[in-house]
């Protein structure tokens, strides 16, 4: 921890102390992030990247994904805020998959299951 004026021990103020970049915490609740693993599908890697306060995500967002050509732009333009949006607020990676976007679905659903493992939702 940064302490940013020296007091005598035990008696720091709690704005004193600085938290580390994947924690932050916001009155009582903590929260942390968590990176799942990168799952290879046939048109290329997914992973995302949770983050967590009280048991439940509270954002998720696609990292990698694939868009080296126009079609898996056009298909992953609608999937990805999709499956971030499906994934927020939940405690699980049951979440629906996104027709059309099967592969970037399957994908997206098993790194956010290791992601939620490493949180241990």
């Amino acid at each position: 921890p940064v302490i940013s004026k020296c007091t005598p021990p035990g008696t720091l103020p709690s704005a004193a102390w600085t938290t580390p970049a994947s924690a932050s915490t916001s009155g009582s609740a903590k929260s942390a992030t968590y990176t799942g693993t990168s799952v290879d599908t046939r048109w290329g890697p997914v992973q995302v990247r949770i983050t967590v306060a009280n048991g439940k995500v509270t954002s998720s967002e696609a990292i990698v994904y694939p868009s080296e050509n126009s079609r898996d732009q056009e298909i992953n333009s609608v999937a990805i805020p999709t499956l971030n949006s499906e994934a927020t607020g939940t405690t699980t990676s049951s979440i629906d998959m996104v027709s059309g976007a099967t592969y970037t679905s399957t994908g997206y659903i098993q790194s956010l299951q290791s992601a939620l493992d490493q949180a241990h939702i």
